[in-house]
Order: structure tokens, then C-alpha cells, then sequence
């Protein structure tokens, strides 16, 4: 099953997210399918490539609760 959801970057103290479509059964920082945007908590900032994530979402990808969250927020 594929899962959108966060890949973390950034630094300690500083983290940064990429919001990526991935096998649920890798890991957390595994190889992505495909990168769909990003997140920061730090100023809440967000962006999503509208067109892919509703194309994943239309072949049965399950993003995860913050992910739906902020996809919430962007009233996707």
C-alpha cells in the first residue's frame, strides 16, 4: 500500500519536511516514490503539487493523519 507522508530533513532543533508518496513498508527515510512537497512546523509553511497528490489519492495512497491535516488545511 502506498502512504503519503513525511520524510524528515533540516537539523536538530530545526526540522524540516518533505511530504512524499512511499511504500508503507519502508522506511522512514527510505526511497520515495515520488516527492509531492514540503512542510515547515517551525513558520507553518506548506506546498503541495495539487495534480500528483490527487493522483495518488485516486489509485488508493493513504496519507497519513498530519498529512491529512495540513491537505485539510490547503482544502485538498
Amino acid at each position: 500500500m502506498v502512504k503519503i507522508r513525511l520524510k524528515r530533513l533540516g537539523r536538530k532543533k530545526a526540522p524540516f519536511y518533505r511530504i512524499i508518496a512511499i511504500d508503507s513498508r519502508e522506511r522512514r527515510q527510505g526511497e520515495a516514490i515520488m516527492e509531492l512537497g514540503w512542510y515547515n512546523p517551525l513558520t507553518d509553511d506548506f506546498q503541495f503539487n495539487r495534480k500528483q497528490v490527487l493522483r495518488f489519492l485516486k489509485t488508493g495512497a493513504q496519507p497519513t493523519a498530519t498529512v491529512a491535516g495540513l491537505m485539510k488545511k490547503a482544502q485538498l
